[in-house]
């Protein structure tokens, strides 16, 4: 099943949430030159999870749930093109568990 919430698509496989950007904040942003995560593993709604560099816009990209960060996509610290990459196995940002599953419902259908 997935969501999309802040411009990211939240894709949930049993119970770890797949955060990922939509290809309209991709086109936003532009070329992605730049990735820092912010430090902590547990995320509130609208934390920011990470800041982008980008050709367009500097922006600071906030999570749609609340929850737990089980991994960071540490390869687009060295290669943050593959944020801008549209196989979703590339483009991830962060995995989540402890997700209220009632506010991942709410959230719109992608």
């Amino acid at each position: 099943m997935k969501k999309r919430g802040n411009f990211l698509f939240i894709e949930r496989n049993d119970d770890v949430y797949t955060l990922s950007m939509t290809p309209e904040l991709q086109d936003d942003i532009g070329t992605v030159g730049f990735v820092e995560y912010m430090n902590g593993d547990t995320l509130n709604v609208d934390d920011t999870i990470l800041n982008i560099e980008a050709s367009k816009t500097v922006i600071d990209v906030a999570s749609p749930l609340a929850g737990k960060i089980v991994v960071r996509n540490e390869a687009a610290i060295s290669e943050p093109t593959l944020l801008n990459s549209a196989k979703t196995e590339e483009n991830w940002v962060v995995k989540l568990t402890d997700v209220d599953e009632e506010a991942f419902n709410q959230l719109e259908e992608a």
